[in-house]
């Protein structure tokens, strides 16, 4: 029998942690540029009208990826982890939809169709692919045991 002490348990979650918030702030900042990009972008896009105005549809994404920003870093719980994937995802497959396919004007929503690439389009995408993957991994890769990282 060895008189040596057995090593203490290695703390678990601390790699994990650290990887976890990384992974939160980069979920963040892809949202916060969708946030940005969109409202920044908006009154270009107000004479695009239906009922409802294609400048009225970025500011609202660009409200609800700002208040996903903040869940994604404040709140940290599953519902605000899926509303954040929701409006990163959804951002996402709405523009790749509007760029490739001329779907026209649904009901309020007006033809948005626009089949160009420019800068702050690319950055947008570039936005909410970083943030949908990382939203991906918080929401794959759950601790265990109810602790919120």
């Amino acid at each position: 029998m060895s008189s040596q002490p057995t090593p203490a348990p290695a703390r678990r979650g601390g790699a994990g942690q650290v990887v976890r918030g990384a992974v939160r702030v980069l979920a963040a900042a892809g949202l916060a540029v969708d946030a940005y990009l969109h409202a920044y972008l908006a009154d270009r896009y107000d004479a695009i009208a239906s009922s409802v105005s294609q400048g009225t549809l970025f500011r609202l994404e660009a409200a609800l990826a700002a208040l996903a920003a903040v869940l994604v870093l404040f709140w940290r719980r599953l519902p605000g982890d899926l509303f954040a994937a929701l409006v990163a995802a959804g951002g996402l497959a709405l523009l790749l939809v509007y760029r490739y396919v001329n779907v026209g004007e649904l009901g309020p929503i007006p033809d948005m169709y626009e089949p160009t690439w420019y800068g702050e389009k690319k950055a947008t995408v570039v936005a909410e692919a970083v943030a949908s993957l990382a939203l991906l991994y918080l929401l794959l890769f759950r601790p265990r045991g109810g602790r919120r990282h």
